[in-house]
C-alpha cells in the first residue's frame, strides 16, 4: 500500500529532493572528501567533485544564483574560461585534440564562482579546511617515516619523503598549510585557545621543517620568504612585524646551515645556469630559462589575442625541429602562468588572468580566518605562478580553486548577514563561521 503525501507526517518532506538542509549537507560532505583526497589521489578528487555538483543542484536558487556571477571574484573565472574556448576558434592550425586538450586545465576555475555561491550559504566552510589540514599532516607523517626509512616506500619509482603525486605539489600543499595554520595559531592565541595554538603552531614547525630538511620545490622556497612578510603585516603591528621578520631570518640563518638539502637546492641554480648558457645543458634551471626565451618569441608572433588555445605544445614542436640540447625540449607548458597564458590568448588573456587575481586579493583584505587563508592561496599562487603555471596544474590549481571558492564564500557570508554588530560595548561580532573550531 503506498501513502499519499497528504498522508504523511506534517514533519516528513513529500519529496527527499526538496530537503535542502540535506542536500547542503551531503554538498558538504562532498567537498570535505575532495579536500581530503587532494593530496593522495586525482581520480577521487573528481569523482568527489561530480558528487558536490549533483547534491548542490536541489539547493540552487537561480536567480540568486545568476546574480552572485556578476561579481567580479565570480566573473573573472568565468571569462577566463570563455576565453579558453573562444581561443579554439583562432588556433586554426593546431588539431582539435589540442584544442580541447587546452580547454581542460581552465575548466576547474568554473568551480570557483559555484564554491563561493555554496559556501555562502552553507556555513560548513572551516570543515573543509581542516579536513585538509588533517589530510596533509598524514601526509607529512609519511614524508619524514619513508625519509626516516626508504624502506618503507611503497612505491619504488618515488624518492623517499615523497610518498605519492612529486616533490613540487607536496611542497605547495605543505606551505599552504604551514601558513594557514600558522593564522589560525595567531587567532587561537588572541582568543586564549592556548591548547589549539600549541597544536597548530607544532604543525607548522612540522611542515618548514619537513620542506628545510626532507624535500621542497625551489619555487616554494621563494614563496616561504613572501608569504612571512604577509603573515607579519598582517598578524602584527609594525614593530611586531619587524621582530618576527628577525626572527625568521635568524632561523633561516640556522636551517641554512643546518641543512645540506636546502643549501643543495640553492647553490645548484647558478651551476644549472651556467650548463645551460655554455653548453646547452638541459636542466631544471635552463630548461625554465629555455621555454621562457621561446614562450615569449610566440607571444611577439601573435600579441593581442595569442596563438589560440592548445597552441603551446605544437609551437614548440616547431621550434624544435634540427635542434639539439635544451633547444629541443618540447613541452606544453612554459613553466610560467603568464607566458601560458598569452602563448594562447595574447595580452587580452593575460588582462583577464591579472584581473582574476586583484579581484580575489579583494575579497580577502578583510579581517578573520577565512580572509587569510584566501589570502594565503592567492598570494601563494601568485608568487608560484612566476616559476610554473600553477593554475592549470591539477593539485596546485585545485588547493587555488578550493581556497578561493570556500573562503570567498565564507568572506562573503559574514558581510551579507551583517553579523558585524555593535554590543552595547562597541565590540564587534564575528561570525561564527569565521571562528576558530571549538
Amino acid at each position: 500500500m503506498t501513502a499519499n503525501a497528504s498522508d504523511l507526517p506534517a514533519h516528513v518532506s513529500p519529496s527527499v529532493w526538496r530537503n535542502t538542509a540535506a542536500w547542503t549537507k551531503a554538498a558538504d560532505i562532498a567537498v570535505v572528501l575532495m579536500a581530503i583526497s587532494l593530496p593522495w589521489s586525482t581520480s577521487l578528487v573528481a569523482i568527489f567533485a561530480v558528487a558536490w555538483l549533483v547534491f548542490l543542484i536541489p539547493t540552487v536558487k537561480w536567480q540568486g544564483f545568476l546574480e552572485s556571477m556578476k561579481r567580479p571574484a565570480c566573473a573573472t573565472p568565468l571569462l577566463l574560461f570563455a576565453l579558453a574556448v573562444a581561443g579554439t576558434l583562432w588556433a586554426t592550425d593546431i588539431s582539435w585534440s589540442d584544442r580541447l586538450r587546452g580547454i581542460n586545465p581552465v575548466a576547474k576555475l568554473l568551480a570557483i564562482p559555484v564554491l563561493i555561491y555554496h559556501f555562502e550559504r552553507s556555513g560548513r566552510g572551516l570543515w573543509v579546511f581542516v579536513a585538509f589540514l588533517a589530510s596533509c599532516s598524514l601526509l607529512m607523517v609519511v614524508s619524514w617515516l619513508t625519509f626516516a626509512d626508504p624502506r618503507l616506500v611503497f612505491d619504488h619509482a618515488k624518492i623517499p619523503g615523497v610518498p605519492v603525486k612529486n616533490y613540487i605539489s607536496q611542497s605547495q600543499e605543505f606551505a599552504f598549510c604551514a601558513f594557514g595554520a600558522a593564522g589560525a595559531a595567531v587567532m587561537g592565541l588572541r582568543e586564549r585557545r592556548l591548547a589549539l595554538a600549541a597544536l597548530l603552531f607544532f604543525l607548522v614547525i612540522l611542515f618548514i621543517a619537513n620542506m628545510v630538511f626532507v624535500v621542497s620545490s625551489r619555487t616554494v622556497l621563494v614563496c616561504i620568504p613572501v608569504l612571512l612578510a604577509v603573515f607579519a603585516a598582517k598578524h602584527f603591528g609594525k614593530f611586531g612585524a619587524l621582530a618576527s621578520l628577525a626572527v625568521a631570518a635568524l632561523v633561516a640563518a640556522v636551517a641554512w646551515n643546518a641543512s645540506p638539502h636546502l643549501r643543495d637546492r640553492i647553490n645548484n641554480v647558478a651551476l644549472e645556469y651556467k650548463a645551460y648558457k655554455e653548453q646547452n645543458q638541459a636542466s631544471s634551471t635552463g630548461m625554465r630559462l629555455e621555454f621562457w626565451r621561446k614562450s615569449i618569441k610566440f607571444v611577439e608572433g601573435a600579441p593581442l589575442i595569442g596563438n589560440g588555445t592548445g597552441a603551446t605544445k605544437t609551437l614548440f614542436e616547431r621550434d624544435a625541429i634540427g635542434r639539439t640540447g635544451v633547444s629541443s625540449e618540447i613541452i606544453g607548458n612554459p613553466h610560467n602562468q603568464t607566458l601560458n597564458v598569452a602563448v594562447q590568448w595574447g595580452v587580452l588573456g593575460c588582462i583577464v588572468l591579472y584581473a582574476m587575481w586583484l579581484s580575489h586579493l579583494a575579497l580577502f583584505g578583510g579581517a578573520g580566518l577565512a580572509a587569510w587563508i584566501g589570502l594565503v592561496a592567492v598570494v601563494q599562487n601568485v608568487v608560484s605562478s612566476l616559476f610554473n603555471s600553477h593554475i592549470f596544474d591539477f593539485v596546485e590549481g585545485w588547493i587555488y580553486v578550493l581556497a578561493v571558492g570556500i573562503a570567498g564564500g565564507m568572506v562573503s557570508r559574514i558581510g551579507s548577514s551583517g553579523t558585524i554588530a555593535s554590543r552595547s560595548s562597541g565590540t564587534p561580532i564575528i561570525a561564527n563561521a569565521d571562528r576558530m573550531p571549538s
